[in-house]
């Protein structure tokens, strides 16, 4: 599998998507930046695009493009809801350093 997309990310993007009154499409993006060298962008998407790779789970999509695929290629798209607060986090085998707060990375 390229990617994996756990139920707990996509029973809270259903949940997002149902208040905002969108599709249940997550779109999952690396972008360069933040302290280790690239970051992770979540977004609601309103449609997957054509070099997008779409993986479903009970009902919700996650997309992801062929650029941003390469780098998180083997990872895992989950939900946290612990004391440290509430988020998506990807679990990315490719990365081989990461910043204190989880939301960047370099390979």
């Amino acid at each position: 599998m390229d990617i994996a997309f756990s139920p707990a990310a996509a029973a809270r993007v259903a949940q997002i998507a149902a208040r905002q009154h969108k599709p249940a499409i997550l779109r999952l993006a690396v972008e360069g930046g933040g302290c280790s060298g690239f970051q992770y962008r979540f977004g609601l998407a309103d449609a997957a695009e054509a070099d997008d790779l779409t993986v479903e789970t009970d009902g919700a999509t996650l997309v992801v493009d062929s650029m941003s695929l390469d780098l998180v290629r083997g990872g895992t798209v989950d939900f946290v809801d612990n004391l440290g607060g509430a988020s998506f986090k990807v679990e990315n085998p490719n990365a081989t350093a990461g910043c204190g707060c989880g939301t960047s990375f370099s390979v």
